[in-house]
């Protein structure tokens, strides 16, 4: 049964800042079939994900064969305890290697882990050793540690599927690969990205929350997104543009501070309009670098955010029609 969570609840799991969002198997599958004929002879790293439980690691394991992969390698973070009383049995991060064959676990236990000398951060040396054996990441990393970890992707030029909060894509690390077509998102985000589940200490919040048949506690942000450097369908796609510019000119406001014209909605692009647009963010979803440049992300000339007599839309991205600046030159 779903319920509302109250506001009361939203703020304080922003102030705990919790990492511990595990991804629905359905979601995962939603998302990667949009991308399999590009796994194959890859080598696969779930640099977040306890090979035991995560479901990206279960799905790897489960199609290996079909995706054509040569290697599956699964990571976690496991906070090390220096103290004599501990006696949860973890000693420290872990991780699994599966090649597929006959005599492996699919799923491993609790004897085919390997522990690391350290906690298993990805940051730790150990961790990156793996992943340079990599040819492609898929995980939902820790939200709080995003800028890091896609930092570390890109440094690295690993292929990638990230699940990451809509937000990110408004960080400056992170605007910018998309700006310069490094980066871009996946299929799915919002209402797409169908929930997660976490754990039973963890307080329920989100615009829905339920408990599953067998008695998962799925949480509903509806502010997720898929990021990727793997290429994707909808990408390739045109925006269908309907709108004119010329003859309807009071519809689109001028900024104060920029040359520019303001467009609340995607679909409200002119498709005649060869100079500079601001669009929501949302416009990501639908870009496509062959159709659209992306000139540069919420603030007009004097760098402060863009305004329409003298007030502040929602967060605008600049863009300019390539093919009606083609047919202007």
């Amino acid at each position: 049964m779903a319920r509302k969570a109250s506001n009361t609840l939203l703020q304080k799991a922003k102030r705990l800042k919790s990492d511990e969002f595990y991804t629905l198997l359905s979601d995962i599958e939603r998302e990667l079939q949009h991308y399999a004929c590009q796994f194959r002879g890859k080598v696969v790293y779930c640099n977040c994900d306890d090979p035991r439980s995560s479901n990206f690691y279960r799905y790897f394991a489960e199609h290996f064969h079909d995706l054509g992969l040569k290697k599956l390698i699964a990571s976690c973070y496991c906070e090390q305890h220096n103290t004599l009383f501990d006696v949860s049995g973890e000693t420290g991060g872990f991780y699994y290697i599966y090649h597929g064959t006959t005599e492996e676990n699919t799923i491993p236990t609790d004897a085919d882990i390997h522990y690391f000398n350290s906690d298993g951060d990805f940051r730790s040396s150990e961790s990156i050793s793996l992943l340079m054996q990599a040819d492609v990441v898929v995980t939902n990393p820790p939200f709080s540690l995003f800028r890091e970890y896609i930092s570390q992707l890109v440094r690295f030029e690993k292929q990638f599927l990230i699940i990451g909060n809509i937000n990110a894509i408004t960080y400056k690390e992170v605007f910018h690969l998309i700006k310069e077509n490094k980066v871009w998102l996946g299929v799915n985000l919002g209402r797409g990205i169908s929930g997660f589940s976490v754990p039973d200490h963890y307080e329920l919040y989100g615009t829905e929350v339920r408990v599953d048949e067998q008695g998962n506690r799925i949480i509903s942000p509806n502010n997720c997104l898929w990021l990727t450097n793997m290429d994707n369908f909808q990408r390739n796609e045109d925006i269908v543009l309907t709108k004119r510019y010329v003859g309807n000119e009071i519809s689109y406001q001028k900024y104060d501070n920029y040359d520019g014209i303001n467009v609340n909605r995607t679909q409200d692009i002119p498709m005649d309009y060869s100079g500079f647009m601001g669009v929501p963010i949302t416009f990501l979803h639908k870009f496509n670098p062959n159709q659209f440049e992306i000139v540069k992300f919420r603030k007009g000339d004097d760098d402060k955010d863009l305004s329409i007599n003298g007030k502040c839309p929602y967060f605008r991205i600049l863009i300019r029609n390539r093919r009606v600046c083609q047919d202007v030159i």
